[in-house]
């Protein structure tokens, strides 16, 4: 099949670098990037380090609010499309660029994969509950990484096209996990210096976290749980950062705000951590499978079998600085927590899915 990937962000760059081996070994594949996540911070390092090929078609459609990012993106894509004119069309998770070239392959009558279907939060008040919804409605192969993945979808009526394959993301980070077990790892982030198991890691993102309101909650929670001797390290993506000096708040000096981080040098940063912090769905699930204590900065998640049971790790924790405290006290104390990390450091193990297997075996 000729396949047009559609990826605009760093989690679907993740995502593609996973799958896009395996999608080549059975398929003629063209990749379009449309440029969601635009400047070198943001996405220029990660094809250098999973060795994704570069993009045949870079739409540079970047910033705005989310509707006129959406829309400069549907007359794109449908240039783009029109021109590649694809057997169908492969996009991942929830975010505008997912949305956009779903809804022009749909009015081009091109199916749609979607990887990573069948996600819910459950609340509609997230703009990526919407576009995963739409995204999944208008799918011909709905590729879901979990059981509850599976049931979401049979409770909206979809069940032709829905394959259980695992996620790709699992896949990639038990690939990677041998090159960030050693401290050397965290070489290269906020100066050197960090121990493992003797810092926290954060990052924040989603667009409900740069109101003002929710700025002062989670700067207060991390400021909240930062400690000289125990620092966050906070990867800030830039439109936060923006959204951060617009409003004239920033974080105690106990915070260490660095750019966004590689894809490694993230993964080591969770694996070392004593615990994380985070609004991100990708950040969750590495942290999860890592085994790392997640402290979720959000009031609902799409991944609800991280949260799930007494054994649970990771915990949704809103901007509420005193669950977050009670949170770290029994995930992370200071006296365990670096003996804790050193051990999964050394000891951790990732078993593969075997979805990006599945998925291009699938698509036919």
């Amino acid at each position: 099949m000729r396949l047009a990937n559609v990826v605009g962000t760093r989690p679907q760059l993740i995502k593609a670098a996973a799958l896009q081996p395996a999608l080549r070994e059975r398929h003629e594949e063209v990749f379009i990037d449309t440029g969601q996540h635009w400047d070198e911070a943001m996405a220029g390092t990660f094809f250098r380090e999973l060795g994704l090929r570069a993009p045949d078609q870079s739409l540079g459609v970047g910033g705005g609010t989310a509707a006129e990012q959406t829309g400069r993106m549907l007359v794109a894509l449908e240039g783009a499309l029109r021109e590649v004119a694809p057997d169908a069309v492969v996009v991942y998770g929830d975010t505008n660029s997912t949305l956009a070239a779903t809804l022009v392959a749909a009015k081009l009558d091109v199916p749609v994969a979607h990887v990573e279907a069948g996600l819910r939060s459950f609340d509609r008040r997230m703009p990526e509950e919407i576009n995963r919804i739409v995204t999944d409605h208008l799918a011909q192969w709905c590729f879901a990484p979990t059981d509850a993945a599976v049931s979401n979808l049979a409770a909206e009526g979809l069940v032709d096209g829905v394959h259980r394959v695992g996620d790709v993301m699992r896949d990639l980070a038990a690939r990677e996990l041998a090159t960030v077990r050693e401290g050397s790892a965290l070489a290269g982030i906020a100066g050197g210096g960090l121990r493992t198991g003797e810092f926290l890691f954060a990052t924040v993102h989603r667009a409900e976290n740069r109101a003002p309101d929710a700025i002062r909650g989670w700067v207060g929670v991390l400021d909240g749980v930062a400690r000289a001797d125990r620092p966050v390290v906070l990867a800030l993506h830039p439109g936060t950062r923006e959204a951060m000096d617009a409003l004239g708040v920033s974080p105690s000096p106990n915070v260490i705000v660095v750019e966004p981080l590689g894809y490694r040098s993230s993964l080591a940063a969770q694996l070392h951590a004593a615990a994380v912090l985070t609004d991100s769905g990708g950040v969750q699930r590495e942290a999860a499978w890592l085994g790392t204590p997640c402290l979720v900065l959000r009031g609902s998640t799409e991944w609800l079998e991280a949260t799930a049971g007494d054994a649970a790790t990771s915990v949704l924790v809103g901007l509420d600085a005193s669950r977050a405290r009670d949170a770290i006290d029994r995930l992370a104390p200071p006296d365990r927590a670096p003996a804790d990390a050193a051990r999964r450091a050394r000891e951790r193990t990732i078993e593969t899915d075997g979805a990006t297997a599945a998925i291009a075996r699938l698509l036919a």
